[in-house]
């Protein structure tokens, strides 16, 4: 029996996006993925062209760039009907140095001018960048529930957690997604993936051709890889990062594959 894979993922049952979307992390500059793209005009095409061929989720980040990613999303994609992804609660000052702030306050701050770079009234998707140490997860959380209900942000998602975060997460409130890394030579969240979608939760892999973060290039052929994770399980929707249309095409040509 042939079996069906679907092309399409509800993110908390209501938000309907393509199962290979974009990743933002390379619109920025480098070395590091600091400041902003070199060549802006080049991202504005490159985002119009993967909208044009028919990718309908970007995720982005505020430590991108920081920032320069929400901004050239904002730009590139103002009016159109797809679905934006950011996150927070993870700051990049200078070069090479992170830091964490999952408190209330840094939260809403940090939705708010997401809404302003982004140029939306609400944001799809936002989600927890990091857990912060200093901060109890249930606080990050209620602040993100916060935001939701006054309807900033129309749903929750949370990144780099383990299953008991996850766990502590939906105490609060209702998490749309979990973004970690994984993909097919790093297998490591297995469980969670099938956790997650016992839950009806989006499995938002990060890595998805096995590049390293801060360097250009990825280890895993892109169709392959692809097709491996959508095949892998039904919510799983993959976010394969690139700064070239021709390279953009091919990963949607993952389909292919399947």
């Amino acid at each position: 029996m042939t079996q069906t894979i679907n092309r399409t993922y509800r993110i908390g049952g209501d938000l309907e996006v393509g199962r290979i979307g974009f990743g933002a992390m390379r619109l920025t500059g480098q070395p590091g993925n600091f400041g902003p793209y070199e060549d802006w005009e080049a991202g504005i095409a490159l985002l119009h062209a993967a909208a044009d061929a028919g990718v309908t989720f970007f995720d982005s980040a505020r430590a991108y760039g920081p920032l320069a990613a929400d901004r050239i999303i904002g730009e590139a994609l103002a009016g159109r009907k797809v679905a934006l992804a950011t996150k927070g609660g993870v700051d990049k000052p200078p070069p090479g140095h992170i830091t964490v702030d999952g408190s209330r306050d840094t939260l809403l701050r940090q939705i708010d001018e997401a809404l302003v770079n982004l140029r939306r009234e609400r944001i799809d998707l936002f989600q927890l960048h990091r857990v912060d140490p200093e901060t109890p997860i249930e606080v990050s959380v209620a602040a993100l529930e916060e935001a939701r209900a006054d309807g900033r942000i129309a749903h929750i998602g949370l990144s780099n957690v383990t299953r008991n975060e996850l766990d502590q997460a939906l105490g609060i409130a209702p998490i749309a997604s979990v973004q970690n890394r994984f993909n097919m030579d790093e297998t490591g969240d297995d469980g969670l993936v099938d956790y997650t979608a016992q839950k009806g939760i989006a499995f938002i892999p990060y890595g998805p051709l096995g590049a390293n973060p801060m360097q250009r290039g990825a280890r895993l052929a892109p169709r392959e890889a692809l097709a491996w994770l959508v095949k892998r399980s039904p919510n799983i929707i993959a976010i394969p990062g690139t700064t070239s249309i021709d390279h953009m095409r091919e990963n949607m040509m993952a389909w292919d594959l399947v």
